[in-house]
């Protein structure tokens, strides 16, 4: 038997947009207040091999209140991770700012 080293890189490349400069992208989510729903979002982090520098999340009643902050991510970066948690079926809304702007660039709705 032989001993593998595997060496994981601390992020992934962003093979889309190399040259693009990195940011500090903010999530706010709104998701139904399941058991899995905080696992399944940050799980798209994880398969990135990114770690959020700073998550914040609050139950009031039957919604959870997600605040994500995630360094290092080109925007468009940004924006896909964003998609992928919009489109997990508990998501209530998505919004998905940088660091440098005031107020979110981006907002998604969906129906309850």
């Amino acid at each position: 038997m032989y001993a593998v080293e595997t060496i994981h890189p601390a992020t992934r490349v962003d093979a889309w947009a190399v040259n693009s400069a990195h940011c500090q992208a903010h999530y706010r989510i709104v998701a139904e207040a399941e058991p899995d729903v905080l696992c399944r979002v940050l799980n798209y982090f994880a398969l990135q091999f990114l770690t959020p520098s700073q998550v914040q999340v609050n139950r009031e009643d039957d919604l959870l209140s997600v605040d994500i902050v995630m360094n290092g991510l080109s925007w468009h970066r940004a924006q896909v991770i964003g998609e992928k948690i919009r489109n997990v079926i508990s998501v209530c809304s998505l919004e998905l700012w940088a660091a440098d702007s005031v107020e979110p660039q981006e907002r998604v709705a969906v129906a309850l």
